[in-house]
């Protein structure tokens, strides 16, 4: 459920001790292979070397295409069926130099499918983060393991599909984790003895009028996670709507939250809530005078300062609002988003999932755990009170904060993965697909 994702560091850690030659022989069959095997009527293959290791591994992989009948060589890539990049491996960071950025910027333009090797040129392996000119390949033979860059954005954009052979070395524990669908495993099912209040009993704050959406959204998503009893606190305003759209969960106004507290297991807040100043006390009033599991999401996050708490807590921003979090632009986490969730964490002393194609979550003292998501058709409104439902829900069946939110990520994707197309998928539709997406 978790698989390793090595950083430069570690991998040279995990290859310290073992024959360079051999290495690399593996290596450079693995990436041949690969392309035999997915390219079988790329007959022109340009290989671009680089002076290192990465290099010796893509003239290893030209002599084996060479052996096995196609035109290989270090030589212009226009021209070719197919390009090798294998121009700077895994320590490579900051930006390429000029000349090896025009070489990138060839290979980008050449019109033809173009093979990494380890990693895409000019792309940080430790962290995903692109400096300057970077290849932006089809696919990725990765030595070993993912590395992390291959798996956070922007690197992961430049990646295309992974693919990762054997060099002949053991897997080492990694600081920071794949998440994959295993983690579903760890949500815990309703037993024959639960109520519905041991089942998982959420309570969602928001639905400020015009915004009633969110909160009903969260509510049935936190629902059909599998939570048994589901109350959303809106304004008083806002009530005959709820009433109108939800169907089994409990309506109450935000003035009578005291009264549900006694029976909630997590608290779901901010969808659709308002960014006024009552609406910021409110926030703050149920994070500081509560100890329930909480998850804190959309207006929930607006000009949120670090607080005390005793209970578990989950922040889940998309990159603008992290952004906010920490007084730096989206762009700059856009292309930062390790080092921006790292601050985050460190700020709040909580959980903080950061929404994306590659979902990251953080927690004090841990590593990251990035899950990473191809469907796009997650990129609607309202998916974002979908997931916070979610981790509310597994919060609430005493789920711990970390693996909750990560668990919550991979429901989110998995329900979208089974609709029957990505195009026009609205967010209820995801909501309809979790329970067969925890089955």
């Amino acid at each position: 459920m978790l698989e390793p994702l090595y950083t430069a560091d570690e991998m040279g850690a995990a290859e310290a001790g073992h024959d360079v030659a051999e290495m690399m022989e593996l290596a450079g069959r693995g990436v041949a292979e690969a392309i035999l095997r997915r390219y079988p009527d790329a007959q022109r293959i340009a290989c671009v070397c680089g002076g290192g290791a990465n290099g010796g591994d893509g003239r290893i992989a030209a002599r084996v295409l060479r052996q096995a009948g196609r035109e290989a060589a270090e030589e212009l890539v226009e021209g070719a069926h197919l390009i090798v990049d294998a121009l700077f491996g895994t320590g490579f960071h900051g930006a390429p130099r000029r000349a090896a950025a025009e070489l990138i910027e060839r290979m980008n333009g050449a019109g033809v499918p173009v093979v990494a090797v380890d990693v895409p040129s000019g792309v940080d392996a430790s962290t995903g983060e692109v400096a300057g000119a970077a290849v932006r390949a089809e696919l990725t033979v990765t030595m070993h393991a993912p590395k992390v860059g291959l798996a956070v954005a922007p690197g992961r954009f430049h990646a295309g599909e992974v693919e990762a052979v054997s060099i002949g070395i053991a897997h080492d524990e990694t600081r920071n984790r794949a998440v994959t669908d295993g983690i579903l495993g760890l949500v815990p099912r309703r037993d024959v003895e639960d109520n519905k209040y041991t089942a998982g009993a959420v309570l969602v704050v928001g639905g400020a009028p015009g915004l009633t959406g969110a909160a009903c959204l969260a509510g049935e998503a936190a629902f059909r996670a599998d939570a048994g009893y589901v109350a959303v606190a809106v304004p008083e305003r806002s009530l005959p709507v709820v009433e109108q759209r939800l169907l089994e969960a409990v309506k109450r106004t935000l003035d009578e939250i005291d009264e549900l507290l006694p029976r909630m297991r997590a608290l779901a807040v901010g969808p659709g809530l308002g960014r006024g100043p009552d609406e910021r006390a409110l926030v703050r009033r149920l994070l500081e005078g509560t100890s329930l599991p909480a998850v804190v999401d959309a207006d929930g996050l607006f000009e949120l300062e670090p607080f005390e708490r005793d209970g578990p807590t989950v922040l889940t921003p998309h990159g603008g609002e992290l952004g906010r979090l920490i007084g730096e632009s989206s762009d700059w986490v856009a292309a930062h988003r390790l080092a921006a969730l790292e601050r985050a964490v460190d700020r709040f002393g909580c959980v903080v999932l950061l929404k994306g194609a590659d979902t990251l979550v953080g927690a004090p003292g841990e590593g990251v755990l990035v899950h990473v998501s191809n469907e796009p058709g997650l990129a609607t409104a309202g998916t974002g009170d979908v997931l916070t439902g979610i981790v509310g829900a597994f919060l609430a069946k005493g789920m711990d904060a970390r693996l909750a939110a990560a668990a919550a990520a991979s429901a989110h994707s998995r329900a979208a993965r089974l609709a029957p197309q990505q195009a026009g998928l609205v967010a209820s539709d995801v909501i309809s697909l979790l329970p067969r997406a925890l089955a």
